[in-house]
């Protein structure tokens, strides 16, 4: 399964996507809010996790490339949480650009493309999606998604006890509000 909007191709990963990925995974500032950046084989072994959920349900985190030029940027998709949270089972929609690429609306509309997907192709009732509280930049896409900040707060447990990172904060939105088209906020 692939998407597609005015400038990008949401699709299956390439070999050729490993390189950029692990270099965007290298990136400190791409990185900021996670505990760690990967190591390029951690970044090769994630790439091929991803592919391979691909492969399984033909949908996920898929890779994204400009249609103008057909340069992997980085990833956006759907994807179940393998770890114990206060709210799983569900479906998240997460995303991970290339620094370059930033600030120009690529996540946004990609993302879009991916709810599109869950509610209409795979009838989702709803999607979450979570980040640091500190991460205000992810905060501000799942904003402009229309996504709505349900004020309960989690620690994400993958992230050590003392953390600065551990503390999440959870978007969710709901079909309905998806099919109603509520302005964001």
């Amino acid at each position: 399964m692939e998407l597609e909007t005015t400038r990008l191709k949401l699709r299956q990963w390439l070999p050729g996507d490993y390189a950029p990925f692990a270099a965007l995974n290298a990136d400190p500032q791409v990185m900021e809010y996670f505990p760690a950046r990967l190591e390029e084989a951690e970044s090769h072994v994630f790439a091929q996790k991803i592919e391979s959920l691909i492969t399984e349900k033909s949908w996920g985190l898929w890779a994204v490339e400009l249609k103008s030029s057909r340069c992997f940027i980085g990833f956006v998709g759907l994807h179940q949480p393998g770890v114990d949270l206060p709210f799983t089972p569900c479906v998240e929609i997460g995303w991970r650009l290339a620094k370059e690429h930033w600030g120009r609306g690529y996540a946004t509309e990609a993302a879009t493309a991916a709810l599109r997907f869950a509610f209409e192709t795979l009838d989702l009732d709803e999607v979450v999606s979570f980040t640091s509280v500190l991460n205000e930049r992810s905060q501000l896409v799942m904003t402009k998604l229309n996504m709505v900040n349900t004020l309960h707060n989690f620690d994400y447990p993958v992230v050590p006890v003392g953390h600065p990172l551990r503390e999440h904060v959870l978007y969710k939105l709901t079909k309905t509000r998806w099919e109603s088209g509520i302005e964001p906020g």
